[in-house]
């Protein structure tokens, strides 16, 4: 009998897996570039000629705009900022809802907040876990003034019915593209189907600067909006005079021109790290190729997935043994990652638990004593965040996503054999693990 690891077999591999690392020379040589210039940001906090950044910020913003054909890009110091800023961008303020996904994370729905509004959760689709056309429309109320719509684990969603339904509301959508770059819809890059598209370039994104991040706009309007609100508002509204002040009390959301000389040596990588990931999965699925309680992810004809993550779907019915057993059993069989030594396997049970179970949301407190925004006498609406608020959103997290990240570029074709030899260890003996489950 084939032991399995978690009952006291011998693991599948124990040398440990090469780290992710796509930082090189390129990269290198662009930040000591800006060392030697002596300016490591160029931004000012006034109208001045230096209100819009250094020379690299705006080298970045514009070869990103190029690649994703977008009209204008707005560089931040994370996609946090971007969120934050796109919201503002947009007029949302108290009294307004904004219509958030439960599976994603935190900031995608703490934006709304930040502003006063209120988030609202609608139900992600069970085969792309994003949001779609039909879970948003039954949350829009006379008061929804904006959609965010992650596009989760490098899944693009199905956007042409939500951008229609958005028209016929009268309601602006920002795309969540943190974990999509390069990602397309029907040809279409992410980040220019909405209104506005919010990229990150985290540490541990496709392409990345440490932190940072990128928000794409085809809307002159919204651009200078994101630009206000990046860098100090309320110091050059008087000079600039925006169309209005509503949300014009800035941030300091700057990238620095270290930053932006690392992003743009990353993004003239992001075609080949991404091409790597999306032929590192393809291999890895033929390898998983008939293991029936386990569902590779659902890829429709229209979208181009970059795979941030490779989101399995488990039958715990037809497995016998619950997704947690199973996983438990998977981490056995695996090392670890370089650089990610204390983490064990990159193997997670679902990915966040669904964001209304946070103590923010089941109290309803954000702002002060009075819980503004859930209760501000501005707010004519009543909220209910109580679990089960999102059935499917529940089910893929808590019993059947598996979450990995074993097939990042660098990983080579006998390291993928490995991660298929342990799937397919466990896997052919789930009977094993009965005596495991409570």
């Amino acid at each position: 009998m084939n032991k399995l690891a978690i009952l006291g077999g011998a693991p599948v591999r124990t040398k440990i897996f090469p780290s992710y690392q796509t930082i090189g020379q390129e990269e290198k040589e662009a930040a000591n570039k800006v060392f030697d210039s002596g300016i490591l940001s160029n931004f000012i906090g006034a109208w001045h000629p230096n209100f819009y950044g250094g020379d690299r910020v705006i080298e970045l913003e514009q070869k990103w705009a190029d690649k994703y054909q977008a009209r204008h890009a707005v560089s931040v110091n994370s996609a946090t900022s971007g969120l934050y800023a796109a919201v503002g961008a947009v007029g949302v303020g108290p009294g307004d809802e904004v219509i958030v996904s439960p599976y994603t994370m935190s900031a995608s729905v703490t934006a709304p907040l930040i502003f006063n509004a209120v988030p609202v959760f609608a139900d992600i689709d069970p085969d792309t876990y994003c949001l779609s056309a039909e879970t948003i429309r039954e949350k829009i109320t006379p008061r929804t003034k904006a959609i965010i719509v992650v596009h989760i684990f490098g899944q693009p969603a199905d956007m042409d019915p939500i951008m229609q339904l958005a028209a016929k509301h009268n309601l602006i959508v920002i795309e969540d593209c943190a974990q999509v770059p390069m990602a397309t819809y029907g040809g279409r890059p992410v980040g220019t189907l909405g209104h506005m598209g919010v990229f990150s370039l985290n540490y541990h994104k496709h392409i990345h600067c440490g932190e940072g991040g990128i928000v794409t706009t085809n809307d002159e309007n919204f651009c200078e909006r994101l630009m206000y609100i990046r860098n100090h508002a309320e110091a050059v509204a008087a000079a600039k005079m925006p169309n209005t002040l509503v949300n014009m009390i800035g941030f300091n959301f700057r990238l620095g021109e270290i930053e932006a000389a690392i992003a743009i040596s990353q993004l003239d990588k992001a075609d080949v790290l991404v091409e790597q990931r999306i032929e590192n999965v393809k291999y890895l699925e033929s390898k998983l190729d008939g293991i029936d309680c386990l569902n590779m992810p659902h890829v429709t004809n229209l979208n181009r997935h970059v795979y941030y993550v490779h989101a399995l779907k488990y039958d715990p019915m037809q497995g016998g043994v619950s997704r947690d057993t199973v996983v438990d059993a998977l981490k056995a069989e695996l090392p670890s990652t370089e650089l990610r030594e204390k983490e064990g396997a990159l193997i997670g049970k679902g990915y966040v638990k669904p964001l209304y179970h946070l103590p923010i949301f089941q109290n309803q407190m954000a702002y002060g004593n009075l819980k503004c925004p859930f209760q501000c006498p501005h707010y004519e609406g009543t909220i209910d965040y109580a679990p089960g608020l999102c059935p499917n959103a529940e089910k893929a997290h808590f019993k059947q996503v598996i979450t990995h990240e074993l097939m990042r570029p660098g990983m080579s074709i006998c390291d993928l054999n490995d991660v298929a030899n342990a799937f397919h260890k466990v896997f052919e003996n789930l009977d094993q693990l009965q005596s495991l489950q409570s």
